[in-house]
């Protein structure tokens, strides 16, 4: 089992919100594939899944804020 944690995004930048979940609960992904967009308050990242397997829990919905090492999701 895998915890996605949010990354540092950019020097200064500790937070970031969750526009959009790429793969929901349940779907497989690919290691480099696309798993979450995020938004900060310069830009927007698409952040790749570190590890291939089944999305098994989302920790933070879309619309929901996380900070710089906050698990955000499992993957099994």
């Amino acid at each position: 089992m895998t915890n996605v944690t949010l990354p540092l995004l950019a020097e200064g930048v500790d937070k970031a919100s969750i526009s959009y979940w790429h793969k929901q609960v349940g779907e497989t992904v690919k290691e480099g594939e696309n798993l979450v967009e995020l938004v900060t308050d310069k830009a927007t990242f698409n952040m790749p899944s570190p590890v291939s397997g089944t999305v098994k829990e989302v920790l933070v919905s879309e619309g929901g804020a996380a900070k710089v090492g906050e698990t955000i999701a499992i993957i099994e």
